[in-house]
């Protein structure tokens, strides 16, 4: 049995779950996120909890059983309590600002770069260095962290660009320049 497959899904209060055949719609204090589970995975609801199983002990329904748990228990942890993303700017001049829902960076190119939120999405800038992606659906918090990131990834010289809260940026030497006296 898969060790994350079995564990329950607990629904907190305040929380709806709507099981229609293989859709399921979690609806809570943030959000509605919905989703379409495996033909093979079944759901089953029961006293406040919801458990997913599978058919055979196959590799493919093993997968399959610990995939769809996660899903689901993000789907419930995302509109209770919501995911973030905080991602930190380094460089000379670099720097992120809101204006109204848009976030504009400033990357070293000639013209700032304009990054709208998607629905459900929204940006908070702690300091001009520093910024959240906030949302209820994990995958598209994410998705557009990354695609923020891939604004100005991190060099490795002077660790120059846009990386996540507590990353470790793999640092390279300089050229050495000529060692020793005349060649």
């Amino acid at each position: 049995m898969s060790r994350i497959g079995r564990l329950p899904i607990p629904i907190p209060d305040g929380v709806d779950v709507a099981l229609d055949g293989q859709h399921v719609r979690v609806t809570g204090p943030l959000g509605t996120l919905e989703r379409d589970v495996h033909p093979e995975i079944a759901l089953v609801r029961e006293d406040g909890v919801l458990r997913v199983t599978r058919p055979s002990d196959a590799p493919r329904h093993r997968a399959l059983h610990g995939l769809t748990r996660s899903l689901v228990a993000n789907m419930v942890t995302g509109v209770t309590t919501g995911f973030t993303k905080v991602l930190e700017i380094s460089g000379v001049g670099y720097r992120a600002q809101l204006q109204g829902e848009t976030l504009v960076l400033a990357l070293g190119f000639s013209h700032p770069v304009e990054v709208v939120p998607p629905a459900g999405i929204s940006f908070t800038v702690d300091t001009p260095t520093r910024l959240s992606v906030n949302g209820a659906d994990r995958e598209l918090v994410g998705q557009v962290a990354a695609s923020i990131r891939a604004r100005r990834k991190p060099e490795p010289y002077k660790g120059k660009g846009i990386h996540y809260a507590g990353e470790q940026i793999r640092r390279k030497a300089g050229k050495a320049g000529k060692v020793g006296g005349a060649a």
